[in-house]
């Protein structure tokens, strides 16, 4: 019997950019209209089929994530440049001897900070690079660098989707829904720590379970590793201080794409000089790492595409709109219910966690208000539905970044991570489940 192939990556986005395009010929049209006082109000409007607009599409899709796409070849390159000089993989020795044992530990140590990374500051797009630095380092501990985007990606979406203070969720959906900013934080700790503790549980099971003969021996004595050179010392330094500038410049100054891609340049050039490298070998470096990631961030502007044939065929509010209808008449636990799944659904549509809101929760909120649903709740269940379903949706520029850093292909991703998402999406149910059936204070 013929065993079954998983299609290439960019053969599944063509199929679903053209079952996109055929939504719009059969889906009414409708936009949401923004009033003067901020409400939103929803109209009927002519739907624009889409037919070659199918081609086009790929050339708006790009145009839209050029910036990640920039950010992609650019941090690529940085880190094959830092590769070239030795320095990360002398360095992953020497700490791999250090620790000896407790790898584990170091692993459920990177899980928690992640995640509280996430549900503080709402760390997403920053997990990239950091991605490039662990996967690395657990695969050389003797792991597979699905456990690299386990600790750094699933951690920080886990903690985003329950976070309790971070601004572009939780702040967002809350000013928006007219209730004090960061207010019901008790019980949203109580399922960061909850969903987060089941996260370390899983990292030190699937740590037991899959863990093989480390490139460098536990037993090994520090005499028996190549010692780091005075120049591979300083890259290294170059590389921690790289960390901590990110961490202080996303929390405390605001960076965002362009200010991280610049930091990541700068750190491999100088990375480059300290090696001793020439501005000849320091371009060539660059290039080469920009043409091994190119297939990864070709993808973020393919996906680009489907959202732009389903805006463009003026479908998706009618979508939402057609979804937030099918509510009326709901009980309180069926209405939760389905505005989590609602969420949910058009995470795989519009992953900007903020665009989501910014639609969404103007409608939703009074609608919370007329079943009987809390406010507080209806907010949780954006997050939960935001969150949960990032590991998975091929429209997420971030996912198809990490997978590319991490050299792990989507269909396959898809594969071993798909089963943990329906579990987040289950327990999340059950979390949201409580604020309807139990006493929960400003829930």
């Amino acid at each position: 019997m013929r065993k079954l192939k998983v299609p290439n990556t960019y053969v599944i986005i063509a199929v679903i950019i053209a079952l996109c395009a055929v939504l719009t010929w059969f889906v009414p049209g409708g936009q949401y209209v923004k009033a003067d006082d901020g409400t939103l109000s929803y109209e009927s409007v002519d739907a624009v089929p889409q037919t070659w607009q199918v081609l086009s599409a790929v050339y708006h899709g790009f145009v839209k994530q050029a910036g990640i796409i920039v950010f992609i070849l650019v941090v690529g390159g940085a880190f094959w440049l830092l590769n070239a000089t030795g320095a990360v993989e002398a360095g992953i020795q020497r700490f791999i001897v250090r620790i000896g044992k407790r790898d584990i530990l170091v692993l459920v140590a990177l899980t928690v900070l992640f995640s509280l990374a996430g549900a503080v500051f709402g760390m997403s797009e920053e997990t990239i690079p950091f991605v490039g630095i662990v996967v690395p380092l657990v695969v050389s501990m003797g792991y597979d660098a699905f456990m690299g985007m386990l600790v750094v990606y699933v951690a920080s979406n886990v903690g985003f989707s329950s976070a309790f203070l971070n601004p572009f969720t939780v702040g967002i959906a809350q000013g928006m829904a007219d209730l004090p900013l960061f207010s019901g934080m008790g019980y949203r700790i109580f399922c960061w720590a909850f969903l987060t503790i089941l996260m370390v549980v899983f990292v030190w099971f699937y740590a037991k379970r899959t863990r093989k003969e480390p490139t460098v021996i536990l037993s090994a004595s520090e005499e028996s590793v190549t010692p780091l050179t005075k120049r591979q010392s300083w890259i290294l330094v170059v590389l921690l201080l790289t960390v901590i500038a990110l961490i202080v410049g996303v929390t405390c100054w605001d960076w965002y794409m362009p200010e991280i891609t610049g930091l990541f340049l700068g750190m491999g050039i100088v990375c480059g000089i300290i090696a001793g490298f020439s501005a000849n070998k320091i371009a060539d470096e660059l290039l080469a790492g920009a043409r091994d990631i190119l297939s990864a961030a070709l993808v973020v502007g393919f996906a680009s595409g489907i959202i732009v044939i389903l805006q463009d065929g003026k479908v998706v509010d009618s979508i939402l709109h057609g979804m937030q209808e099918g509510l009326d008449g709901s009980s309180p636990a069926a209405s939760l219910s389905a505005m989590y799944g609602i969420q949910a659904l058009i995470n795989f549509v519009i992953p900007s966690a903020t665009a989501k809101a910014a639609i969404t929760i103007p409608i939703m909120a009074p609608f919370a208000d007329m079943v009987g649903v809390s406010r507080q709740a209806m907010v949780l269940a954006f997050q939960f539905g935001d969150g949960f379903t990032n590991m998975v949706t091929p429209t997420s520029g971030v996912l198809v970044a990490a997978l590319a850093m991490a050299r792990i292909p989507y269909a396959k991703w898809v594969k071993w991570v798909w089963k943990g998402v329906a579990v987040l999406l289950v327990l999340g149910f059950l979390l949201l489940l409580a604020t309807v059936l139990c006493t929960i204070p400003e829930f």
